[in-house]
């Protein structure tokens, strides 16, 4: 997954990041990594930390504007820009640019049934850290539970209460 957001990266914001007399031409390459990786790792971020609602309401609705998961890649892509010495002013309009368009992309993409460089399951594999890079329900479940399985019926027979990640999970296939 991490490759294709490289790839996703490089087709949008070349032009861009190339084109920015900000940026010297040997901090290009450096700029679109630190794009990329400040996606995925919000990403991963958001699903470790439990905001499976926010990321389906990105992926579901395909708007990625004004959201706190782009708001969380925007500053960490400002941060990573301020690591490689670009000013803070041309950073954070970089980054108002930059993830938004990325991330609505990637939703995009996702939702395209024609489109197989992002699956939503394989993007999802990727974030919960599935070893073989496929979703599987026991990699995020063992994401809240400190990797034990998921909480079987109760003695008298009932489920756990709703609301958790897995009914979370559920917004993000419908």
């Amino acid at each position: 997954m991490l490759e294709n957001l490289n790839e996703l990266v490089l087709e949008n914001v070349q032009d861009t990041v190339v084109n920015n007399n900000e940026i010297r031409n040997e901090q290009n390459e450096q700029v679109i990594q630190a794009a990329s990786d400040s996606i995925f790792d919000t990403l991963k971020d958001q699903i470790s930390s439990g905001n499976v609602g926010g990321l389906a309401e990105i992926f579901n609705s395909g708007n990625a504007e004004g959201s706190a998961v782009t708001q969380q890649a925007a500053g960490s892509f400002t941060d990573k820009l301020a690591g490689l010495g670009i000013n803070a002013e041309t950073a954070k309009k970089l980054a108002a640019t930059v993830i938004p368009v990325i991330i609505g992309k990637l939703t995009q993409k996702t939702a395209d049934p024609n489109d197989s460089s992002f699956n939503i399951k394989d993007v999802l594999g990727s974030l919960a850290g599935g070893s073989d890079g496929k979703f599987d329900v026991s990699d995020v479940i063992g994401m809240f539970n400190g990797g034990r399985p998921a909480p079987a019926a109760s003695q008298n027979g009932e489920t756990p209460a709703e609301g958790g990640i897995l009914d979370k999970l559920k917004g993000i296939f419908s």
